[in-house]
Formats: structure tokens, C-alpha cells, sequence
């Protein structure tokens, strides 16, 4: 009877026996716990992968897979140690032949990697198959070029010069699969209103799978001149050339209206070069009849822009 009273005594808690019982079942657990990892296990474990190839030479089109699932045995310790990533080690694939190589089957893999797991043993790989993607390594240029139409000026403004690129090309470096689908030049991707000053812009280059490309430079700069034009109304002599030697010559009038734009900044210069414009009826090669003709404007100054000029009725006997 006492024997029993001493069991029963042991698992009535109180305050006297709670903490050597729950001391008791810990120290029993803790002993279970380090003795069963002294036996060998088997799990799955991910393992970081690395690919070794002459990377000056090549260069992945895809990314390239960063790790291999395998089912491993080994010591309990061991794989609790790694499965907490402590002492992983990284597997390490050679690869001869990059660009020949497009994937790996799983079961290939441990005749690769046995020698590289220290005291785990390979049971069966989880990982189907890794694909590969790699190309050789080579540079191209490709001109940079601006679409005028991405521009929208002010009320009354425009652009005076022409739109420089500096540089007007860019070395492109990456996979020739890559290289090879890209075009002679790449328009920049710009979209400016409201533009009233003169513009100076730095652009950067986008291209196709700029991802995997290395841009140098990876921007450009654009620069243009910008002005107000000013429209201006005037009355040009009318100057005929090339008449044919046995026709007779009739025209309606002696002079034409047109339309020239100039830069506000340059309009007091053009008013004092008044008169220096003339417009040549050039009738070389013109059949006798009734015709309209457009003359061609002379001795407009720089940077003025002809709008609009009348057409001359012409008519040779």
C-alpha cells in the first residue's frame, strides 16, 4: 500500500513536487531528443547552386537556377546543423561547353555533386531538371536617334536648330541571341510640352532586354536651339529665268505675297535686309499654254522660314 501511495503522491501536484516533476519530464526529453540525433536521417534539403563557365567569355540570356532540392542521409546532428543552414556547403556545377548546354537532368546530378557533401550521403535528387540558357559574349553599337514629333512647343515658339545627340551612339554589351534582334538604331523616349527655352536634356537609352545588357553610355543628352517666330507678310519681286527663245511670255503680275517666319530676336535684322528677296520663275523646260507655277524664293536670311508663297499663272505663246 505505501508503494502505491508514493506513486499517487508523485503525480498529485502541489507546491512541494510541480518543479521536480516538470524537471523530471525535460531532463527525459532532452535525453530522447540528443540520443535520437546520434541516428541517421534522411530529408530534403536545399542546396544554392553555382554554375562555373568563363564569364568574360558568356553570359546567361536567362537567369540561371540559384538551387537543387535532394533528398540526403546522414548523421542527425549533421542534418539538423544544415537544415538550419549552418555549414551548407554550395554545389558546384562546371560547365565546359556553355552554350551546347541546355539543361540537366536530375538524375545526372549526383555523380556531379557526391563528392561535394562532405559526410551526407545523395539518396535521390528532387529536382527534375535545370535549364540552361547561355549565349557568347560580344558588343555592338547602335545610333540613337530623336522622333522631331515628340516635342510640342509653346503658343508662338519652335525649334531654330537641329536636334543633336551627343553621343549619336551608344556600345552595347551582352548576349548575341540579344544583340542580334536588336535594330541599327533606337529612338528616345521622350515626350516634352509647353517647350519655350532652348532645350538641353538628359535622355536615358532604353532598349530591348536592357536587362541583360550593359549600356555604355546608359543616357545621352539632347540639345536644341528654341526661338519665338514671328510672322511676317511681304511682297517679293517677281524675277522670270530660262524663258524658251520662240515662245512669248504673258504674266498676270510682277511681284508675290508670302509668308516668312523669323526669329523675334533676328526680326529687326530682317527688316533692314527689306528688298534682298526675290522670287524666280524658273520656266526651263516649261511647254507652251496657260499654267501656275510656284516661284522659288531667294536671299531669304538665316534662320527664316518660308510658310507659304502665291503661285505665278504663266502663259506662253
Amino acid at each position: 500500500m505505501n508503494f502505491f501511495r508514493v506513486i499517487i503522491n508523485l503525480f498529485h501536484f502541489n507546491r512541494t513536487n510541480w518543479k521536480a516533476v516538470t524537471l523530471c519530464l525535460l531532463t527525459a526529453l532532452v535525453f530522447w531528443f540528443f540520443n535520437a540525433l546520434n541516428k541517421d536521417y534522411s530529408t530534403n534539403l536545399r542546396f544554392a547552386v553555382n554554375f562555373q563557365f568563363d564569364q568574360e567569355r558568356y553570359v546567361p540570356v536567362e537567369p540561371l537556377p540559384k538551387a537543387v532540392f535532394m533528398n540526403v542521409s546522414g548523421n542527425g546532428w549533421d542534418l539538423l546543423r544544415k537544415s538550419l543552414g549552418v555549414n551548407l556547403p554550395d554545389m558546384n556545377i562546371s560547365l565546359e561547353r556553355p552554350t551546347e548546354v541546355k539543361k540537366i537532368v536530375g538524375s545526372t546530378l549526383p555523380a556531379l555533386l557526391a563528392g561535394q557533401l562532405g559526410n551526407l550521403q545523395i539518396n535521390h535528387v528532387v529536382t527534375d531538371t535545370l535549364y540552361l540558357s547561355l549565349d557568347p559574349r560580344e558588343k555592338r553599337r547602335i545610333k540613337v536617334a530623336v522622333d522631331p514629333a515628340n516635342f510640342a512647343f509653346a503658343s508662338g515658339f519652335g525649334r531654330l536648330s537641329p536636334i543633336v545627340v551627343l553621343p549619336d551612339s551608344i556600345s552595347l554589351e551582352g548576349p548575341k541571341s540579344v544583340l542580334d534582334q536588336l535594330p541599327d538604331s533606337v529612338l528616345l523616349e521622350l515626350n516634352e510640352e509647353e517647350i519655350k527655352s532652348d532645350f538641353r536634356e538628359e535622355v536615358e537609352v532604353k532598349v530591348w532586354r536592357e536587362d541583360l545588357l550593359k549600356r555604355t553610355p546608359e543616357s545621352v543628352e539632347v540639345i536644341f536651339e528654341v526661338v519665338e517666330w514671328i510672322d511676317v507678310n511681304k511682297t517679293v519681286r517677281l524675277v522670270v529665268e530660262n524663258v524658251p527663245g520662240n515662245a512669248r511670255l504673258n504674266l498676270v503680275k510682277d511681284s508675290v505675297q508670302c509668308l516668312i517666319q523669323v526669329p523675334r530676336n533676328q526680326l529687326e535684322d530682317f527688316n533692314e535686309a527689306m528688298g534682298q528677296q526675290v522670287a524666280v520663275l524658273d520656266l526651263k523646260g516649261v511647254k507652251k499654254g496657260e499654267k501656275r507655277l510656284l516661284p522659288r524664293i531667294q536671299g531669304l536670311p538665316v534662320n527664316t522660314r518660308l510658310i507659304q508663297v502665291d503661285s505665278v499663272s504663266v502663259k506662253l505663246y
